[in-house]
């Protein structure tokens, strides 16, 4: 079995030096601070992305909404109608 090219599950034992061994991560930042300054950190990354956001106007929700609306409205209409022809085929054929 081959492993995929570039994977990192097990490094070739070219790619290992001896001092690579003595290295450990911390995680830089995030490591060093306990699990409240993790939270903490994890609500300003929220924030951040949620002021990112387009949100829509008022007009536009309202649009989206009567389209969704409309849409399943329709679907609604052809699954009953595809329904009813099923029903009565298989009326027809088994009696």
């Amino acid at each position: 079995m081959t492993d995929a090219v570039g994977s990192i599950d097990m490094p070739d034992a070219q790619d290992e030096t001896p001092d690579s061994k003595k290295k450990s991560r911390k995680g830089g930042k995030r490591g060093k601070k306990g699990p409240l300054g993790r939270l903490a950190l994890f609500y300003r990354q929220i924030v951040a992305e949620l002021r990112k956001v387009v949100w829509p106007t008022r007009s536009q929700l309202t649009t989206y909404t009567t389209v969704v609306i409309i849409f399943v409205v329709v679907m609604i209409g052809i699954v009953t109608v595809i329904d009813m022809g099923f029903a009565r085929a298989v009326k027809y054929v088994f009696g």
